[in-house]
C-alpha cells in the first residue's frame, strides 16, 4: 500500500517515514508539508533521521494522490478539512490523527467520506481504544450515583484542551450512559461556586514538559475508585496505529471508520 504522509517534517511525520520504510505491506509514496514550510525539498529519510530514500517533501498534494493508495494526516484541522475534500476526489484511504476539530469541520469530514475510507480517531493507540471500550463498560454499570472525572497530560507544545484522546474517553463514557457528551462535559472548575453537577463527566487537562501522553478516567464513588489508565511512553504507538488503520480500510467500502472499527470492538 503507497502510502503519503501529510506534515512529513513534523514530529510524527518523521516517525511514520521511519515505520514505513520498515514495515511490511506499506510503501512511502511521498511526504507533504505546508507551502513556504522550510522543509521543502529535503530527503524524507533525512528529515526521518536516516539515510537519503529519494523521495523529497513537497507541497503538491494532487500530484502525490494520483500515485498512492492512502494518507495519514496528524496535522491541523484546517489542513485535514483540506485534504480529505482532495482524498475523496482520488478515492484515496484517509487515515485521521488530528484533533481539535469543530462541528462545522466534523461535518466536512462526514460529507468526504460518502466518496473516501476515512478512519479518524482522537487516538491511535490500540490500547487507548482498548481503555475506551472499558471505560463504556464501567460508566453503563454504574450508573450516575457514580462521578467520573478525566485526567489529560500531555507536552508543552499541545495547543488543543482537553486533547482528542480525552474526549474519546469521555466520549466512551457518556456513550456507556446513553447520554450525549456536549451536555455532560464539565472542565475548567475554578472560584467558589464551581461543586459538580450530577451525572458530569469532568476533565482536567495538564501541560508541561516533553509528555507524550497520560489519561486517567476516575469513576468516584461512595467510599471507593476505580482507576482506568494509560501511559503512552513514545509516538511509535500512534504511527503503528494508523498503519494498522490504513491497511485495514484499504479493504473496506467508503465511509467514517473509527479505530473502534478497525479493532472490532
Amino acid at each position: 500500500m503507497k502510502l503519503i504522509v501529510n506534515g512529513c517534517a513534523g514530529r510524527m511525520g518523521r516517525v511514520l517515514i521511519r515505520l514505513i520504510d520498515e514495515q511490511d505491506g506499506v510503501e512511502l509514496a511521498g511526504g507533504l508539508e505546508a507551502a513556504g514550510s522550510a522543509a521543502l525539498g529535503e530527503d524524507l529519510g533525512v528529515l526521518a533521521a536516516g539515510e537519503k530514500l529519494g523521495l523529497t517533501a513537497s507541497d503538491d498534494a494532487l500530484t502525490l494522490m494520483s500515485q498512492a493508495d492512502g494518507l495519514i494526516d496528524f496535522t491541523t484541522p484546517a489542513a485535514s478539512i483540506e485534504l480529505a475534500a482532495l482524498a475523496a476526489q482520488a478515492r484515496l484511504v484517509h487515515i485521521v490523527g488530528t484533533t481539535g476539530f469543530n462541528t462545522v469541520q466534523e461535518e466536512a469530514i462526514a460529507a468526504a467520506a460518502r466518496h473516501a475510507r476515512i478512519v479518524k480517531s482522537g487516538n491511535m493507540s490500540l490500547g487507548v481504544n482498548v481503555l475506551a471500550g472499558l471505560v463504556k463498560q464501567a460508566a453503563a454499570q454504574l450508573g450516575e450515583q457514580w462521578d467520573i472525572e478525566i485526567l489529560d497530560m500531555h507536552h508543552r507544545h499541545k495547543v488543543d484542551a482537553p486533547s482528542g484522546t480525552a474526549l474519546l474517553l469521555g466520549a466512551a463514557a457518556a456513550d456507556g450512559r446513553g447520554v450525549k457528551l456536549d451536555a455532560a462535559k464539565e472542565g475548567g472548575r475554578d472560584g467558589i461556586d464551581a461543586a459538580r453537577s450530577r451525572g458530569a463527566i469532568g476533565f482536567a487537562a495538564l501541560r508541561g514538559g516533553s509528555v507524550v501522553g497520560e489519561h486517567e478516567v476516575i469513576l468516584a464513588g461512595e467510599n471507593e475508585q476505580i482507576r482506568l489508565a494509560h501511559r503512552a511512553e513514545d509516538r511509535d504507538i500512534f504511527a503503528r496505529g494508523a498503519l494498522a488503520a490504513a491497511l485495514w480500510a484499504q479493504q473496506r467500502p467508503e465511509g467514517l471508520y473509527t479505530m473502534q472499527d478497525v479493532l472490532g470492538l
